[in-house]
């Protein structure tokens, strides 16, 4: 373990210590609203231009899309009740909600479904996920509450596509006439209320919310960018419920304290992107060298504290492969060496590698294993330190060689990736590579309508993905969240979402 991880548990366990003693804490004073900490703050406020986790966490409170990914990654109704595609799979009808209406107190339409698909497919909105939606040729609405989908091609999962937050609906009039980027308008359980950026935000319970809850009057947020003061401060009772990434922090040992820590596995991946389009990495021996130099479980051990599990590209149960059937991810430092010297590069060379000092917190650690690791084939690697939001602006401008990155899992193969691994994806420039194979799976992989074909072809793209090694897949790790006693009815899931603070009871 390195000196300053060392210091690091030190520092830890001296500032927690101020909570050890307290058995029994105080109900934050809240009365019914729920006061919530987290380390890191939103970047912005549209849903269809988020990627950071931060920011998602947030929007996913407030604005909602059609479809949900519930606690088992299953796909369930949000604001469709339900969906069909025709038989030749060339239109997908969604059946909307009735009687939903926006913070505002205008009604949730097709209108507002159609502006808001529109929005993400035009270019000029930089939306994060508009590859997911270039099947759709044409939209129309029958009714006020049915909307059709005609598509270019079959796309099994358009579905799943339509569940991410990158999805939700915004108000056709403020798309219209407003602002997306400041006029906050969903349909979700909660309201913004205030945004103080790197401060606090405070929502309030949405009143006309069509769904069960919530249950409290609101959730004041507030950032608090040390996680071992947010555990001091739920040691303390002063906050309700909190949020860590850290997992030195949320597996400090919690005592005879009344507070839970929940701990679930998650699909996000943490990963080591390397530019192919950038000298010498655009060299395949040179990516295959530094995958075969990593040792996956050491990065695992010591950035995580063993908090993880060694991943491949698919990092959901349903689709993932067995690692022995991936090139070299058992650590092979003397085929790397040899890879190195078919690549004329056996003196090394200068790898930069950017990384955000706070989401995850374990990325400067992985960067700092990984920079050991790679000596023994002579790269030198040089880490640059970046404050979380410089950090988003460079990684979306594919402004680095190399990036320790923690990248958001998806229920479906092709919505995770889609936008990556095609030519002309629209973060095609961010991954840094792309060749005939992997585009080709991707679109097979987008029309096939067999479940045991799909799965293959998602096989072989895994296979592709790890031997081509445009990145190094590391490990996924675990979501955790804290909670007082008196909290009850959150639902950890896969994703990360917090969504189920919709759920959430205050039982003081």
């Amino acid at each position: 373990m390195s000196l300053s991880r060392i210091l690091r548990i030190v520092l830890v366990l001296a500032v927690t210590i101020m909570g050890v003693g307290v058995i029994a804490p105080a109900a934050a004073q809240g009365g019914n609203t729920l006061i919530m900490a987290r380390a890191v703050d939103a970047t912005g406020l549209d849903p269809h231009t988020q990627t950071a986790f931060a920011s998602l966490r947030l929007l996913e409170l407030i604005y909602e899309p059609l479809i949900q990914a519930d606690e088992n990654l299953n796909l369930v109704p949000a604001l469709a009740e339900s969906w069909a595609f025709s038989e030749d799979g060339l239109q997908l009808t969604l059946n909307l909600r009735q009687g939903v209406t926006f913070h505002d107190g205008s009604a949730f339409t097709a209108e507002d479904v159609i502006a808001s698909l529109a929005r993400i497919l035009d270019e000029a909105t930089g939306s994060a996920t508009r590859t997911n939606l270039l099947s759709i040729e044409s939209m129309e609405a029958p009714d006020d509450y049915t909307v059709v989908l005609n598509l270019t091609l079959p796309d099994v999962p358009l579905v799943a596509a339509l569940s991410s937050i990158n999805t939700a609906i915004l108000s056709s009039e403020v798309i219209a006439s407003g602002d997306p980027t400041a006029d906050v308008v969903g349909t979700g359980p909660f309201m913004l209320e205030s945004w103080q950026p790197e401060e606090k935000t405070v929502l309030k319970a949405n009143p006309s919310y069509w769904g069960d809850g919530p249950f409290v009057d609101g959730i004041e947020i507030r950032i608090i960018p040390d996680e071992a003061t947010i555990m001091a401060a739920l040691r303390a009772g002063e906050v309700d419920f909190v949020m860590f990434n850290d997992p030195l922090i949320a597996t400090l040992p919690v005592g005879d304290a009344t507070f839970t820590i929940n701990r679930a596995p998650e699909i996000s991946y943490h990963a080591l992107q390397l530019r192919a389009a950038v000298e010498p990495l655009d060299k395949l021996e040179v990516r295959q060298a530094i995958s075969c130099a990593i040792d996956r479980q050491e990065v695992v051990d010591v950035a995580a504290l063993g908090e993880g599990q060694v991943t491949g590209p698919l990092t959901m149960p349903a689709w993932a492969v067995s690692l022995d059937e991936l090139f070299c991810y058992e650590q092979d430092v003397e085929l790397a060496r040899e890879l190195m010297k078919q690549a004329g590069l056996e003196e090394g060379f200068t790898l930069p590698v950017i990384a955000a000092v706070a989401e995850p917190p374990t990325a400067l650690s992985e960067a700092q294993v990984i920079q050991e690791q790679l000596k023994a084939i002579n790269i030198t690697v040089e880490i640059e330190s970046l404050e979380f939001g410089t950090y988003v602006d460079r990684w979306l401008a594919a402004d680095f060689v190399g990036a320790i990155a923690l990248n958001g899992g998806r229920p479906d193969p092709y919505p995770m990736y889609s936008r990556y691994w095609q030519y002309g994806a629209n973060f095609n420039n961010v991954a840094g590579y792309i060749d005939d194979t992997l585009d080709r799976l991707m679109k097979e992989g987008q029309v096939e309508t067999d479940p045991a074909k799909r799965y293959e072809i998602f096989v072989e793209f895994q296979k592709h993905l790890a031997e081509m090694s445009p990145w190094i897949w590391l490990y996924t790790g675990y979501t955790y969240t804290g909670q007082q006693a008196y909290v009850t009815g959150f639902i950890p899931t896969p994703t990360g979402s917090i969504y189920y603070l919709s759920q959430v009871k205050l039982n003081r």
